[in-house]
């Protein structure tokens, strides 16, 4: 393998990937004003990931919070989540996260490359029933998941490639952190 080569095609697919389109930049500034109007009346926003999304999950709930002032719970405790999924089944926990903590009017954030995590899906059906302002969702490979048809604002990254999808819904997560604040360069404090 030609090691330049594969590095050269490699960031151009990403450069592909991130060229975000128009309809990506309004759902942006869509989300930003729920998440601002949900933070004012009190409300939270919930975010949840598997695997890679987990660790991008925290970084945009802790930089939600610290950075725009907007609160952000994250659910990556490895004794709640293997709590509840030993009590009722992986496919549940983030459906049992949503019943035990979430109100009504939350906002809630699902990252799910490729869209189709069970749990992910019951934590969207859950949080309908619970009544929360909105579902929004991040995902990738087939544009017709089932996570997107559960949303109410869809982010999907027209990719096959997880790195890129992740690398993207990052970019995209924390672009709405620097969208509230109104700036991309700040003190880290």
């Amino acid at each position: 393998m030609d090691k330049q080569k594969y590095l050269e095609k490699y960031f151009n697919d990403l450069r592909n990937v991130i060229n975000f389109d128009t309809d990506k930049i309004k759902n942006l500034i869509e989300v930003s004003e729920v998440l601002l109007k949900a933070n004012i009346k009190g409300k939270k926003t919930l975010i949840f990931g598997n695997g890679g999304s987990a660790a991008i999950a925290s970084h945009f709930s802790v930089d939600l919070t610290k950075n725009a002032r907007v609160r952000c719970v994250n659910y990556n405790e490895s004794d709640l989540l293997t709590c509840f999924s030993n009590d009722f089944g992986y496919e549940k926990w983030v459906e049992k996260s949503i019943e035990y903590y979430g109100d009504e009017d939350d906002v809630i954030i699902l990252i799910s490359a490729g869209g189709n995590s069970q749990n992910m899906l019951n934590g969207a059906q859950k949080a309908k029933e619970k009544k929360f302002n909105k579902i929004i969702t991040f995902t990738g490979n087939e544009k017709d998941n089932k996570l997107s048809k559960l949303g109410d604002i869809n982010f999907w990254i027209d990719s096959k490639a997880y790195n890129h999808i992740e690398n993207a819904h990052q970019i995209l997560l924390l672009s709405l952190v620097d969208l509230i604040i109104g700036k991309s360069e700040y003190p880290p404090n």
